[in-house]
């Protein structure tokens, strides 16, 4: 196998675990300002939360709770990063619609996803394929992922959330 065969074998393996530092990526806040991950790791707690499509009834309901819980979350010093396969200008529709003030990044080619083990096979109805799984990584001022949510459900999944970081020691 050549060298850079076995690179991209280990990046579609990684798994990222609670006390990992989180893989940096780019995104833009609902400003259109560009930002890194690690512009932003250490200064406040960080939601990043994965979901398969934007307008789905899951996803729709999910982002609904996070904004419906926003100010209690800045409150709190979260800050709510969420990330799906959706275009730039899907994430634009979806934020306006639903009036969303966090920030949704588009991970297009599943890169993000890949990295961080959320991207697998998945079954509906039936039928199996390969797609982003509904998984919450939460991010402590140390800038270590302290919590994984996998298979969320959406309804009470921001509620959860927020309960989980009041109830640690900050």
């Amino acid at each position: 196998m050549s060298k850079s065969n076995e690179i991209m074998d280990e990046e579609e393996h990684i798994i990222v675990k609670e006390g990992d530092k989180p893989f940096s990526f780019s995104f833009f806040n609902p400003e259109e300002k560009k930002y890194e991950l690690d512009e932003i790791l250490g200064k406040e707690n960080i939601v990043i939360y994965f979901y398969p499509k934007d307008f789905t009834p899951g996803c729709t309901l999910q982002a609904e709770e996070f904004t419906e819980n926003y100010k209690k979350f800045k409150e709190n010093e979260i800050e709510i990063i969420g990330i799906s396969p959706d275009s730039q200008e899907s994430h634009l529709k979806f934020r306006e619609k639903m009036n969303i003030p966090y920030m949704l990044v588009s991970d297009k080619n599943n890169i993000i996803s890949k990295k961080y083990g959320v991207y697998g096979l998945k079954k509906f109805m039936g039928k199996e394929y390969y797609g982003v799984n509904r998984t919450t990584f939460l991010i402590d001022k140390k800038g270590k992922i302290i919590k994984i949510f996998q298979k969320v459900k959406p309804a009470g999944h921001s509620k959860e959330v927020l309960d989980f970081f009041k109830s640690i020691d900050q």
